[in-house]
């Protein structure tokens, strides 16, 4: 049977907001996802209120990510594992390319920590 059916596939933006989310996650120092904060950008953006931004252009995503990160870690190093990791899921299960992740550090979380 060399009988293929031509079609295409369309991948929701909340798929590609899931994957970054749950990848982003997976990073060692990353504590949780930001609330990403008002402004009128935010109602044209899928996603905002999550912690990932998500916009696509054709057959490239452009990525946000608001993170809060835990104590006692590198801040440069995490915030390059996440972007390789999203980066990295998106590409391999949509096949999607990405123009970039930008992670923006929102807070740490310190643990019992008294100000």
């Amino acid at each position: 049977m060399s009988e293929t059916t031509q079609g295409k596939t369309t991948v929701s933006p909340e798929v590609l907001t899931s994957i970054a989310r749950l990848s982003a996650l997976g990073v060692p120092g990353v504590s949780r996802l930001a609330p990403v904060t008002g402004g009128v950008n935010r109602l044209f953006k899928r996603g905002a209120g999550d912690g990932v931004r998500i916009e696509t252009e054709e057959n490239t995503v452009y990525i946000d990510i608001h993170l809060i990160l835990q104590e006692n870690i590198n801040i440069r190093e995490v915030s390059r594992n996440v972007q390789q990791n999203v980066a990295r899921a998106i590409q391999e299960m949509v096949g999607m390319d990405v123009g970039y992740v930008n992670i923006h550090i929102e807070d740490i979380d310190y643990e019992d920590s008294e100000a």
